[in-house]
């Protein structure tokens, strides 16, 4: 799991003299609700989510929280048993019912697979090409290279099949086209830009209209000299809109913003550190790369989620076994852990020579193997870094297409950065406009749907 950079901003931005939320820190027009009026479930998980000491909350606070309860109590066994992990759209505030059904978006990555939360009940998969087919397997190789784009696909368009859709994405309705562009884990800018063009080619026959490209290319250059941004330019001016990952190389200087994330028309995203919670006191930044770019630009324009992101497991590995395993034995009764150790006594060679020490001790290791992991489950684990906050984003867009299918790039990134929510007392270099709001993005997409 990655270092932590920033403390949590504790200010706000409200004028002097309005009355503000001390939970989510907006001006509070419709007044506080004291915690005593509040129903004792709702009142549990606001207390659990706020600065100690709060005893009142806004009536927005009061409509997420209880939206966020039903759902928790909905899926309580997974919660449970997900070691209390908040699934992304919940954490954002998702919007409900607009789930990007009709909406295409392609994934340039390392390679990919046709994971379950993809596939079932039926595949979303529209289209697999793969700019570097020699010696590279089909998308049902359980390839090492896989993983990164499996991840990506999933966190955007994920219905959460393995998880009874508790671990599902922001816009787990839409379809998706996978282009491979590498045969390892690098990926060279000239195959991005292959895959790109590719896309470009073909986003009227497979209903394309987001492009999510969770890489970065070569070194810092001018858009005006970059054949990549170029190709990222003549992308949106057909119609679609690109999605990039700013990249994780943190502040220090000499880490600059890259192709295709430099790319004027592009939307870079940067990482959000929510804590896993529901607090948006809690919030910081996850450790991206800022602008200004070659250009002058200021990248990225928004930030999401880089950090705790729940996201699949590539099946059929050592990794899954594991995962497995050390979920297994998590919620296994004393009298279960020694058979499940001897039954799987290859997996993990520390759990099996402990198998003879005291019960407290073997399930102390579980849980040191559990957190050393990232494991949530048998099937999903935490990720980090841009490459998972970039899907998000894609994720949103595709319920915002889904909601207006007449927007155009430009008003789908202008949508965002008017109804993205500021971190207080972060500077807007690294954070762009702010955090994305994805129910307020697919609302103002929704009004400004021609009528008739």
């Amino acid at each position: 799991m990655s270092e932590i950079i920033e403390e949590p901003a504790q200010t706000t931005e409200v004028p002097a003299g309005r009355h503000a939320c001390p939970v989510c820190w907006r001006e509070a027009g419709e007044g506080m609700a004291p915690f005593e009026q509040l129903p004792e479930e709702l009142l549990r998980l606001i207390s659990a989510n706020a600065p100690e000491g709060v005893r009142e909350v806004c009536a927005r606070c009061v409509e997420l929280f209880g939206r966020a309860h039903a759902q928790l109590e909905k899926y309580a066994a997974v919660f449970e048993q997900g070691r209390h992990v908040l699934p992304t759209w919940l954490r954002l505030g998702a919007h409900e019912h607009i789930t990007g059904r009709g909406v295409t978006i392609a994934f340039l990555d390392s390679g990919f697979y046709p994971h379950p939360d993809l596939t079932t009940p039926h595949s979303r998969i529209l289209a697999y090409h793969n700019v570097v087919p020699k010696g590279t397997g089909t998308l049902e190789s359980v390839d090492p290279a896989s993983w990164h784009g499996m991840m990506t696909s999933v966190v955007a368009a994920g219905n959460g099949a393995l998880s009874g859709g508790f671990f599902r994405s922001i816009s787990p309705d839409c379809n998706v086209v996978l282009v491979k562009v590498s045969k390892s884990g690098h990926i060279p800018e000239k195959n991005i830009e292959r895959g790109l063009r590719w896309v470009v080619e073909n986003r009227e026959k497979y209903g394309i209209r987001v492009v999510n490209i969770s890489a970065g290319g070569d070194k810092e250059v001018s858009y005006l000299d970059n054949t990549l941004c170029q190709t990222v330019e003549r992308a949106v001016r057909e119609g679609l809109v690109v999605v990039c990952a700013v990249g994780n190389a943190g502040w220090e200087p000499g880490h600059p913003v890259v192709p295709p994330a430099s790319s004027p028309s592009a939307i870079a995203v940067g990482g959000l550190n929510d804590q896993n919670s529901l607090d948006r006191a809690r919030h910081s930044l996850y450790r991206s790369s800022y602008g200004p770019t070659a250009d002058g630009l200021q990248k990225p324009e928004v930030i999401a989620p880089g950090i705790w992101v729940p996201a699949p497991i590539l099946p059929h590995t050592p990794t899954a076994a594991e995962a497995e395993l050390y979920a297994r034995l998590d919620r296994a009764a004393d009298d279960e852990l020694l058979p499940l150790i001897e039954e799987h006594g290859t997996v993990d060679r520390d759990i099996y020579d402990a198998r003879t020490l005291p019960k407290y001790l073997i399930r102390q290791l579980v849980s040191v193997k559990l957190h050393e992991a990232d494991v949530i489950s048998e099937h999903y684990k935490f990720v980090d870094g841009t490459s998972f906050a970039a899907p998000i984003v894609s994720s949103t867009v595709a319920c915002m297409l889904e909601a207006n299918p007449h927007l155009s790039p430009q008003q789908v990134k202008r949508i965002l950065i008017d109804t993205a929510e500021r971190l207080p007392q972060v500077e807007m270099d690294r954070q762009g406009w702010g955090v994305i709001a994805p129910r307020r993005a697919v609302e103002v997409a929704l009004s400004l749907r021609p009528q008739g």
